[in-house]
């Protein structure tokens, strides 16, 4: 189950995320859902009145708040630092225990 705990060690595709901090100032307020990963990116797909347009944001310079939906129809917003995230995704889900990305 997708739980703030546990946010780093699940697939981020699919979930609804807001760049809140970066080294660099373009990326802050980036906002939409992410459609890909990669060892060091995530891309979002932003919603805008000419359509979807997918930005590339590094993990390692950003913050991100990441919106969990829950069962009882509550939101829950974790608030990820990019470097926890910064590995093959595929990598980065398999660990569990002693894990950095717990």
């Amino acid at each position: 189950m997708l739980t703030a705990e546990t946010l780093t060690r699940h697939e981020l595709a699919g979930l609804r995320v807001r760049v809140v901090e970066s080294s660099d100032p373009t990326l802050v307020g980036v906002e939409g859902e992410v459609v890909d990963e990669t060892t060091k990116t995530l891309s979002v797909a932003r919603e805008g009145e000419t359509g979807s347009r997918l930005v590339q944001v590094p993990k390692a310079v950003a913050t991100f708040e990441f919106e969990l939906p829950s069962e009882d129809g509550d939101t829950e917003y974790v608030v990820v630092e990019g470097e926890r995230l910064v590995a093959r995704p595929a990598r980065r889900t398999e660990h569990t225990g002693d894990s950095r990305w717990q």
